[in-house]
């Protein structure tokens, strides 16, 4: 034992443990992407967020079993898929019910995951499906820790997001007109960009990314009708951590919350190891209430 009776160990096992984190954090960046884009253009919290990264999961599982396409190559219908989906259920579910007020919306959102999980137990049943794939115990070895190729295709998939969607946001027509409708949605409308449109196409987004997540994390993780809970609290979490509404605040907030579970693990065992995510999130907002990449209002 060593300081507060914590027990001791080498250098190697601690930034083994924090390199296990970097790679744990991209899975949590990746779902917290879709969510903080939405937040940041419509300024709601979507309880949705989980159930569709479940459906998307099992878009996956299915294409993999029935097709045997694999989950990387999924991307190219699950992503598309997803983007119409988002779409489609903002602009005829979400926008059309909710009337402009924000926590009619919220309830919306709510009762969309309420009815997109029972569905699901209904169709699928409680078991657990997982995809098998012959390289998902293969990677590389660091020396202090051994990162399997599941887990670099997530830290890469995180990286690639949060890179085309600064760039999306910051080099296209479309992007401007999103951080408008962002801004100042009355200034937006008379200007003539078509809000519900922007809305529209930033669910849709949102729901892509939760689509790509979906295909990175289809290879080490089961699905089941309750899958979304697993990340969806973390990656609120996450997102809060970042600052709302900001893609890098997701991407380094998601790193941080997974270095600070496993070296919780590490220090204060698996049961105790997740108290570290509280610990860390108070003392954020404590001191940054905006997060750390956030900006106060006003």
């Amino acid at each position: 034992m060593d300081f507060l009776g914590l027990p001791s160990y080498s250098w190697e096992t601690v930034l083994g443990s924090a390199i296990s984190g970097v790679f744990l954090g991209s899975v949590y960046a990746l779902v917290a992407l879709g969510l903080t884009l939405i937040y940041g253009v419509l300024h709601i919290i979507n309880f949705a967020h989980g159930a569709m990264l479940m459906l998307a999961m099992y878009a996956v599982f299915f294409l993999w079993s029935a097709l045997g396409i694999d989950p990387y190559l999924a991307l190219l219908i699950v992503v598309p898929a997803g983007f119409v989906f988002g779409y489609a259920l903002q602009r005829g579910v979400i926008g059309r019910f909710s009337h402009g007020r924000d926590e009619i919306t919220l309830l919306v959102t709510l009762g969309i995951a309420i009815m997109i999980e029972n569905g699901a137990l209904f169709a699928f049943s409680a078991t657990e499906r997982q995809v098998q794939v012959p390289y998902d115990f293969d990677g590389i070895d660091f020396g202090v820790t051994f990162a399997v190729w599941p887990e670099i295709a997530a830290l890469a998939g995180s990286l690639v997001v949060t890179l085309a969607l600064w760039l999306f946001m910051t080099r296209t027509d479309m992007g401007h007109a999103i951080q408008a409708v962002a801004k100042e949605r009355r200034g937006a409308e008379l200007v003539g960009i078509d809000v519900e449109h922007i809305y529209g196409v930033t669910f849709g987004i949102g729901a892509a990314c939760v689509a790509v997540a979906a295909c990175l994390l289809a290879p080490t993780y089961a699905v089941s009708p309750q899958f979304g809970y697993l990340f969806v609290l973390i990656a609120f979490t996450v997102v809060v951590l970042g600052g709302m509404g900001s893609f890098v605040g997701a991407l380094v907030g998601g790193f941080l919350i997974g270095i600070t579970e496993q070296l919780g693990r590490l220090y204060l065992g698996e049961s105790l190891g997740l108290i570290t995510i509280s610990a860390i999130f108070i003392l954020v907002l404590l001191f940054r209430p905006t997060g750390l990449f956030g900006q106060a209002s006003g």
